[in-house]
């Protein structure tokens, strides 16, 4: 086994990762197609933590003409000149921008270390005033035009979509500086900005007639994240360490990679991609775990679905025009757009005729730290205790307890805020959604049948569970609708026991009504 490997897991430097000697995935193809495009002005939106930084610092090298750096990948194959240019980059991910001044302070530093490098003497009054001098100056002294990579642009803009005034002083401030790629055009090489979304108000991306957003393109869908094939070619000895440490074979582990960290897609012909944060670690801590959940607390995406009043099952798995999908703006109300853009949707289908992609969750590691945090906004039961309930309901299903299973929901769904406008069933609804999700067994909700929609159909390998849910009449009434309908018809000829539940939620007690529940006698 190879014990010399090293997974650069938070690495974005790109001289330092190569120095190390750490893993890297050859994405300089996309660099080469760059260069011959002769376009100038770039834009990408990704998640974070999906290797925008790494690639940027790529791009940031390769224009400073550090050829060693780049010995043994695809671009040192190709006869470039090498030439070295100026690079301004600039890394907006380094702060919070919860006060106003951060940004400014920000762009300071940087401009102030710009300034002593290029030789600018004369200090201009503004900051988009100090950008411009320093783009023409690094021209001047180096006979160069200027290479600018912006890292996460928006990241000052994304931080206050709740905060209308401090959000229009960012959008404001930025647009001044990015204005400068404009009126500096005959001093830019080459402009290269990432993000987690265009924002369609800010005037950089109107004033760049010639603007090429690569989001969507199927050209560059790989350009950042790890693909099937590179799994298998960078990662091999890695594989062979989880399988060895674990107790497993080596396709069990790609399997359970697969589930858990592959799944993305962001063009219409794109490959899946895996989360490179998630398979870096995974390989480092010799460990298959959810490092999703790491990477921030969704807070923000948790209060805009709360607020909006959304059905959380048809926003997860929701279908747009294609073109719809390119133009959603994180500013826009869509909580679909803010699920989109920040990872914990991707495009699961495209349909060629329609133009339309149907929407998903990438895979079980989101899922699963996607619905954990929701847990508290919908219910308040505290996280913790949640998980503690759900593993209770669990053990109810898998040995067939479906009286204590209904007690132990009732202790779940009980924790629905009074404040959540329960009188269109729709929190209640978003509540269960959670809650089958977090269980994980095989479920399915509204299953259609030849005399209607059965509400719940809850399956493990011993048991069959029909479950009809009112609001605010009777479990009797539930249970008449299920022996009506035959709901449990579909499933007689199954060697599992079956049980039916009639289920009413009171909104006046906030509790589950007693049951009832009946064997199907086969």
């Amino acid at each position: 086994m190879d014990t010399a490997t090293y997974y650069p897991v938070g690495q974005q430097n790109f001289r330092e990762l190569r120095k190390d000697g750490c893993v890297y995935v050859d994405k300089t193809n996309y660099i080469a197609k760059i260069v011959e495009s002769k376009i100038r002005y770039w834009f990408l939106a990704r998640p974070r933590r999906f290797g925008k930084s790494l690639f940027l610092s790529t791009l940031e090298y390769f224009y400073k003409g550090e050829r060693d750096l780049f010995e043994g990948l695809f671009i040192a194959s190709i006869d470039w000149e090498w030439e070295k240019y100026p690079v301004l980059r600039l890394d907006l991910n380094t702060e919070k921008y919860k006060e106003r001044g951060l940004l400014d302070k920000v762009l300071d530093f940087n401009f102030r270390k710009w300034e002593e490098e290029y030789g600018v003497s004369s200090i201009a009054a503004t900051l988009s005033g100090r950008f411009q001098t320093i783009i023409e100056a690094a021209h001047e002294k180096t006979g160069r035009q200027v290479v600018v990579l912006v890292d996460e642009y928006d990241k000052p803009l994304v931080n206050n979509l709740s905060d209308d005034g401090n959000f229009e002083h960012y959008r404001e401030l930025l647009a001044s500086v990015y204005s400068n790629f404009k009126s500096s055009a005959e001093h830019i090489k080459l402009v290269f900005m990432t993000g987690v979304s265009r924002f369609s108000k800010l005037s950089v991306f109107s004033d760049l007639n010639n603007l090429r957003d690569i989001t969507f393109s199927d050209d560059f869908a790989d350009i950042c994240g790890i693909t099937e094939k590179e799994l298998h070619e960078w990662f091999q000895s890695g594989i062979g360490t989880l399988a060895e440490y674990n107790g497993m074979s080596n396709s069990e582990v790609c399997g359970i990679l697969k589930d858990n960290y592959d799944g993305y897609r962001f063009a219409r012909q794109g490959s899946e991609i895996y989360n490179p944060w998630s398979v870096l670690s995974a390989m480092a801590e010799k460990t298959i775990s959810n490092y999703w959940s790491l990477q921030g607390d969704p807070t923000i995406i948790a209060e805009s679905l709360k607020n909006m009043d959304v059905d959380l099952e048809k926003t997860l798995n929701s279908r747009f025009r294609f073109r719809i999908l390119a133009g959603m703006d994180l500013k826009n109300a869509d909580p679909t757009a803010l699920l989109y853009q920040t990872g914990y949707l991707t495009i699961k289908d495209y349909d060629f005729r329609t133009d339309s992609v149907t929407l998903g969750v990438p895979n079980r590691e989101v899922k699963e730290s996607l619905f954990e945090h929701l847990v508290p906004f919908y219910t308040k039961v505290r996280r913790g205790t949640a998980m503690v309930v759900v593993f209770d309901i669990i053990d109810d299903l898998r040995d067939g307890r479906p009286g204590k299973m209904v007690r132990d929901l009732d202790v779940f769904l009980s924790g629905v805020p009074y404040d959540m406008h329960m009188d269109d069933e729709n929190n209640l609804h978003n509540a269960i959604y959670i809650l089958l999700t977090l269980i994980g067994t095989e479920t399915e909700t509204e299953v259609r049948t030849s005399h209607g929609r059965i509400d719940l159909v809850v399956k493990t390998t011993d048991y069959i569970y029909v479950i009809e849910l009112k609001f605010d009449k009777t479990a009797e009434e539930a249970m008449e609708q299920i022996r009506e309908k035959e709901y449990d018809l579909p499933y007689r000829n199954d060697r599992r026991r079956i049980f039916r539940i009639g289920i009413n939620f009171s909104s006046a007690t906030r509790h589950l009504d007693e049951p009832l529940i009946e064997e199907v006698q086969k």
